[in-house]
Order: C-alpha cells, then sequence, then structure tokens
C-alpha cells in the first residue's frame, strides 16, 4: 500500500460500490447543513465533528462501512477515526457524488 493512500485513510484499493450492492452502510460525515443540501438515498450523516461519539452506534451496524464526504478529506479523517477504534472493514469512499 502506497503512504499516501495510507496516510489518507484509504487503505488497499477496495470496490466501494461493490461494497454498498453487498449491503454496507454508507456514512456521510459533511454537516447537516451540506448533507440536507443534497446526499445520497439510504445514506446516514454523523458530521465528522461528532463520530466519535457514535462510535458505539457505529459497531452496531455490524457491516462494512464506506464513508464519504464531499472531497475525501473528510471521510480520511472519519476513516482513520474508526481504524483507530478498532474498526477494520471501514473504507474512505471519497465524495460523496460518486455514489449518487
Amino acid at each position: 500500500m502506497s503512504f499516501l493512500r495510507k496516510i489518507l485513510g484509504m487503505g488497499p484499493k477496495v470496490d466501494c460500490h461493490e461494497l454498498l450492492r453487498n449491503g454496507a452502510v454508507l456514512i456521510d460525515v459533511r454537516t447537516p447543513a451540506e448533507f440536507n443540501a443534497g446526499h445520497v438515498k439510504g445514506s446516514t450523516n454523523i458530521p465528522l465533528d461528532k463520530i466519535s461519539t457514535k462510535i458505539d452506534k457505529i459497531k452496531q451496524l455490524k457491516k462494512p462501512i464506506v464513508l464519504c464526504c464531499q472531497s475525501g478529506m473528510r471521510s480520511a479523517q472519519a476513516t482513520s477515526i474508526l481504524r483507530g477504534k478498532g474498526f477494520e472493514d471501514v473504507h474512505n469512499g471519497g465524495g460523496w457524488h460518486k455514489f449518487k
């Protein structure tokens, strides 16, 4: 895995669309205002600044997790946070518009 992919929380290349087709959960880490202005149907909004307080809720999902935001930077941070909390099947999906 490249150094850049690792520091951006991207991990090995994974087909996030395939994960979602197979039941993964899409979490949008943008602000509520950004989310309300447009989001992927079925996605859940947990803003980046709240992700650490929602660990138990996210663990209860018991499914692979794909994180998205506007550009991929906040979702990379959220991916790193969740991996630091012991999540293994969590992936930075990048910009939310890719999943519309």
